[in-house]
C-alpha cells in the first residue's frame, strides 16, 4: 500500500479503539468504500462559528455569524440570543425524535388483539400502569382496558389543560421544584410548538428565557415521551429480564442470512423477530443454500432486541457502515433515527439490501419498504422474504467477518434490579422485592455511587474510548455504572458487563456487590429512551429515603454525545436534579452567559448542573467521583435522620 494510503488508514484505525472495526476499516480501503472516518478526516478544521453555537440561519436575512466585528446579526440578535435559541432547538428536537418513537408505541398499543400481531405481553403492568393514568381497570377486558390507555397517553401529546401526569412518579419535593422554577411540561407538542414558536425570527431574544423554555420542553422528553415509550413497550413486548448475549462485529453468521435491524422503533424489529422464526421463512432459508438465519442489532434496535431476546448486538453508532463492509449481509433493515444516509451507497459495493420502512425516514438510494403498524406481520414478512431471497447474490470473496466479540449480560429492568437484590436479602428480617438492599449498600459506602454513562458515539473523540476509560475508572473506585444506548453497546463489546469480570475491572467494595448480588460492575438498562428507568429508580430510592433526587450519591455523563435527542437528555437529567458531566463540550461557548448557566447558577433553581471536561476522560471520571464525595455527608447525615432505626421498605408492589 502506498505511504499516503497507509497514512490515511492509520489516521482512521486512530478514530476507534475497537480492534474490529480497525480490520475493516483496512478492508474498507481496499475495497474502495467511503466511510464516516474517512470523511472526518476531510473536516481538518471544522467551523468554528457552528463549535461557539453563534451562527444564525432562522431567517432568510442571513445567515448571520456573531464574531467581534459583527456583535450582532441583520435583527439585532446579540450571541446569547443566539446561542440561546440553537440551544433551545436542539432540545426540541430531541425531545421531538423521543415523543415520535412514544407516540408511535402508543399507536401500537391500541392496535393490540387477542392473538394478534401485537398483543399485551404484560397485563398486570398494563392494570398498575393504568391506574397511576387514571383508567379504572375493575371489570374491562385486558384489551379494552390497553386501547383507552393508549387513548388516555395519546392526549399527553395534546392535551389542552394541565402537565404531564408522568410527573407525580417523581418524589414531591422533586415536583415542587419544578413548579417553582415553572419548568413542569405541558402537553408534549405543546413544549416543541412553544421552543419553535418562541425561537422565530422576532420572538424570544432573552438567554434566561430561552434555556428556561429548553428545560421544560426537555422535561417534556424525560418525563414523559421517554417515560411513555419506555412503560408502554414494556407492556407490548415483555419487561425486559437478565439474558445472556454476544456483541461485536463477529456475531455474524457465516453461512447464515445475516440481517441487521438498525433505528429504534420496536414495532418493526420485534415483527422483523416473528416473521424470521416462522417455519415458511426457516425453509426458505434453506431453500437458497443458507443453514438458517441470523438477526444483529444496531444501535438502540440492538438494545432493544437484546434486552427481550437475547439477540446479538452486531455494533454501534460508528460500526453501521462497517457492519456492511464485512460483506457478509443480505439486508440491513432500518426505521428512524441515527441512521447514515452513507448506507444507501456503502451498500452498492456489496450485495447487501439497505432497506428503509419509515415516511419518516426516507433515503435517496435505499430499497423503500414502507411498514404499517396494521399490517405488520405481513409487512415483516414480505421484508425478511426480500432478505432470504438476496443470500444467493453474496460474493464470498468479499466476505470478511472479524474474530473478536465478548459475551454480557443484559437487560436489567427496575424489576430485574429488585429481584437481583432478593439473593441478599434475610428474610428473617426483611422483606422479598424491595430496595433495601442498595440503600445499604450506598448508605454505608461500600458502594460509593450510581452513575448512569449513557448517550453517543461522536467523531470529536476516538470511538468507545471515552466510555470505556470513565467506566473502567468508575467501577475501580467502586461507583456502579448504569448505561443505555451505544454507552451500553461500548461496554457489551468489552467485557464490563460479565460478572465474572468484577474482580478484573471492580474495586473490592463493588466486586463484593457484584459477587453476593450477581450482578456484572456495569449494568445494561436498555436503549436511549430508556434513560426513564433511570430516573425510575433514582426516585423509588429518594422516595424511599423521604429524599430527592439532589441528595442521592448520583450522576449522570455523556462522554461522546453527539445527537440532538442527547442535548435533551442531559437537559432533563440535570432538570431532575442529577449532575450531569459531559466529555463533549455544547455548541455554547459563543455565549458568556448561556455557559454560566448551564454550569452554574441553574444549580440554584434545580440542584444541579452541566460540568465539562473535553479530551480528559480520567480527569473526567476524577470530576465524577469528586462530586459524589462532596454529596456524600449531606447524604449520610439525612440518612441517618431519616432512616436509622427505622426499616427501610421502598417496596416495589408497583412502579407507581
Amino acid at each position: 500500500m502506498e505511504k499516503k494510503k497507509v497514512d490515511v488508514l492509520e489516521q482512521m484505525q486512530n478514530m476507534t479503539i475497537d480492534l474490529n472495526s480497525k480490520a475493516l476499516l483496512e478492508k474498507a480501503e481496499k475495497d474502495g468504500v467511503d466511510t464516516m472516518y474517512k470523511r472526518k478526516l476531510g473536516y481538518k478544521v471544522q467551523c468554528g462559528f457552528g463549535l461557539q453555537g453563534v451562527c444564525c440561519r432562522n431567517c432568510g436575512m442571513g445567515p448571520c455569524r456573531i464574531s467581534p466585528k459583527t456583535p450582532r446579526g441583520l435583527c439585532g440578535a446579540d450571541e446569547h440570543t443566539i446561542v440561546g435559541r440553537n440551544f433551545a432547538r436542539m432540545c426540541a428536537g430531541g425531545t421531538a425524535a423521543h415523543s415520535d418513537h412514544a407516540r408511535d408505541i402508543t399507536h401500537t398499543l391500541g392496535l393490540t388483539t387477542p392473538g394478534g400481531a401485537y398483543q399485551v405481553k404484560e397485563p398486570e403492568k398494563l392494570k398498575e400502569f393504568a391506574e397511576f393514568m387514571g383508567v379504572d381497570p375493575e371489570g374491562k377486558d385486558i384489551y379494552e382496558l390497553a386501547h383507552e390507555v393508549s387513548h388516555v397517553c395519546l392526549m399527553e401529546f395534546g392535551k389542552p389543560h394541565g402537565v404531564s401526569k408522568l410527573l407525580a412518579r417523581a418524589p414531591k419535593v422533586r415536583q415542587d421544584v419544578w413548579k417553582e422554577y415553572g419548568i413542569e411540561p405541558r402537553a408534549i407538542d405543546r413544549e416543541v410548538a412553544t421552543v419553535m414558536h418562541s425561537t422565530h425570527i422576532g420572538c424570544c431574544a432573552d438567554i434566561d428565557a430561552l434555556i428556561h423554555m429548553a428545560f421544560r420542553c426537555s422535561m417534556a422528553d424525560g418525563w414523559a415521551g421517554s417515560m411513555i415509550g419506555t412503560m408502554l413497550s414494556d407492556i407490548l413486548f415483555g419487561t425486559p429480564k437478565p439474558v445472556h448475549t454476544e456483541a461485536n462485529l463477529n456475531v455474524l453468521d457465516g453461512n447464515n442470512v445475516n440481517i441487521i435491524l438498525h433505528g429504534h422503533e420496536p414495532t418493526l424489529s420485534e415483527m422483523i423477530v416473528l416473521a424470521a422464526e416462522l417455519p415458511e421463512m426457516q425453509e426458505l432459508a434453506k431453500e437458497v443454500g443458507a443453514d438458517g438465519i441470523t438477526l444483529s442489532g444496531v444501535c438502540c434496535t440492538g438494545n432493544e432486541l437484546t434486552m427481550r431476546h437475547g439477540i446479538k448486538i452486531a455494533g454501534d453508532f460508528h460500526q453501521q457502515e462497517l457492519v456492511l463492509i464485512t460483506g457478509a449481509v443480505e439486508a440491513m433493515i432500518v426505521d428512524v433515527q441515527c441512521i447514515f444516509p452513507a448506507l444507501a451507497e456503502v451498500a452498492t459495493h456489496y450485495h447487501t439490501k439497505f432497506i428503509t420502512t419509515s415516511p419518516k425516514a426516507k433515503i435517496t438510494g435505499s430499497t423503500y419498504m414502507e411498514f404499517h403498524e396494521e399490517t405488520a406481520l405481513e409487512d415483516a414478512k414480505t421484508i425478511v422474504r426480500e432478505a432470504i431471497l438476496n443470500f444467493k447474490n453474496r460474493d464470498k470473496s468479499k466476505v470478511m467477518v472479524p474474530e473478536l466479540k465478548s459475551e454480557a449480560m443484559v437487560g436489567y429492568a427496575e424489576e430485574a434490579i429488585v429481584g437481583q437484590l432478593n439473593n441478599v436479602v434475610n428474610t428473617q428480617i426483611d422483606d422479598m422485592n424491595t430496595l433495601k438492599p442498595l440503600i445499604d449498600v450506598l448508605a454505608s459506602g461500600v458502594i460509593r455511587g450510581v452513575v448512569g454513562v449513557v448517550g453517543c458515539n461522536n467523531a470529536r473523540t476516538p470511538s468507545n474510548y471515552n466510555h470505556l476509560t470513565i467506566m473502567k475508572e468508575l467501577i475501580k473506585n467502586d461507583y456502579l455504572v448504569v448505561t443505555t444506548g451505544c454507552g451500553a453497546s461500548a461496554a457489551a463489546k468489552n467485557g464490563l458487563m460479565l460478572k465474572e469480570n468484577a474482580p478484573k475491572y471492580a474495586g473490592k467494595g463493588l466486586a463484593t456487590v457484584c459477587q453476593l448480588v450477581d450482578i456484572p460492575p456495569v449494568i445494561h438498562l436498555g436503549s436511549c429512551v430508556d434513560n426513564s428507568r433511570i430516573l425510575n429508580i433514582c426516585s423509588l430510592v429518594a422516595n424511599a429515603l423521604d429524599m430527592d433526587i439532589s441528595d442521592l450519591p448520583v450522576a449522570g455523563c455523556a462522554p461522546e454525545w453527539m445527537s440532538e435527542k442527547a442535548v435533551a437528555i442531559g437537559t432533563y437529567v440535570v432538570g431532575s436534579g442529577i449532575n450531569t458531566f459531559l466529555g463533549v463540550m455544547p455548541p455554547v461557548t459563543g455565549s458568556s452567559k448561556a455557559v454560566e448557566i448551564l454550569c452554574g447558577s441553574i444549580e440554584e433553581k434545580v440542584g444541579a448542573k452541566f460540568h465539562i471536561r473535553e479530551n480528559d476522560p480520567v480527569g473526567l471520571a476524577h470530576d465524577i467521583m469528586d462530586c459524589i464525595e462532596a454529596k456524600r455527608p449531606h447524604f449520610e447525615e439525612l440518612y441517618q435522620e431519616k432512616v436509622l432505626n427505622k426499616r427501610v421498605a421502598g417496596e416495589l408492589v408497583s412502579l407507581y
